[in-house]
């Protein structure tokens, strides 16, 4: 089997359909075996795991995904690439290749036709642009999932792993905190990737918790409260939660739920934990 996971092979499958990277796809090839290596080990897959992969490309990352797992269903949005897929992986009898936006597409059909709706591991190179409503998206769709492991841009696994106080600390965070256990996996430099990207990357591990880190009265109204604080985050909080009126709080509403949590009225979202935030939520709605 001649692996995808190199530059001369990438080069000679987009020659051979006369293809190039498409921006508006974020695409951007993977051409580093020790790099494609990485993320299989990371992800955990073994021979009894259905796995959903995101934006399989050429199938460079699809070929070790499929040798690893027992079935790998494969989401790809540009129907120019199911030609090319057919063929880097015709010899895999496990892979099925589904033309959809991962976005618009039923997970839980997916997951309920390929693994008798038992749980899957997500693995994804994902596309930067559309990063956060895809984690987001199977995070929030309550379908059965063990993991999510992705490269991202290295900004974003930043923000994704970072705590309070950080600057790269925010809405992220705490929404991949509030669902999983994240994990720095490792970079992974621009000239891993045909074309290479102008910016670096990383893979992230998000390990599902089995209930969410804490607990909320309104996990909806937590989430408004953490967008609103990190919108506005040179704002105190009091100034900020007060001034979107979808929250209705007042300013001295949110000060006196502070006094009560005995932190300072001046306080910045910044700097609170998602537990501070979901007592916080569960006392502005009392």
């Amino acid at each position: 089997m001649a692996y995808l996971g190199n530059a001369a092979r990438t080069k000679e499958v987009l020659s051979k359909y006369n293809m190039s990277a498409k921006k508006k796809f974020g695409q951007n090839f993977l051409i580093d075996s020790s790099v494609l290596d990485g993320i299989v080990e990371a992800s955990g897959v073994t021979k009894d795991d259905c796995v959903l992969e995101i934006g399989p490309g050429i199938g460079s990352l699809t070929q070790y995904l499929a040798e690893a797992a027992k079935r790998v269903v494969a989401v790809e949005i540009d129907k120019t690439l199911i030609p090319v897929l057919n063929d880097t992986l015709s010899e895999y009898d496990n892979v099925t290749i589904i033309n959809e936006d991962i976005l618009k597409v039923d997970i839980e059909s997916i997951v309920n036709e390929y693994n008798e709706g038992r749980q899957i591991k997500v693995v994804a190179n994902l596309p930067y642009y559309i990063t956060t409503p895809i984690i987001m998206k199977l995070f929030e769709s309550g379908v059965p999932i063990d993991s999510i492991t992705v490269m991202v841009q290295k900004e974003v696994a930043d923000r994704m792993v970072m705590g309070p106080g950080n600057k790269d600390y925010g809405s992220l965070s705490l929404a991949v905190g509030y669902y999983a256990h994240a994990t720095f996996v490792m970079n992974v430099a621009p000239g891993s990737f045909i074309p290479q990207p102008g910016v670096g990357s990383a893979v992230v591990h998000l390990k599902r918790y089995e209930k969410p880190a804490v607990e909320v009265a309104d996990e909806k109204y937590m989430f408004e409260i953490i967008r609103t604080a990190f919108n506005q985050r040179r704002k105190t909080l009091s100034n900020a939660l007060s001034n979107n009126p979808s929250l209705k709080v007042t300013r001295q509403q949110v000060q006196d739920a502070l006094t009560e949590m005995e932190i300072n009225e001046k306080t910045r979202g910044e700097v609170l934990t998602l537990e501070q935030f979901a007592r916080l939520s569960d006392i502005l709605q009392r």
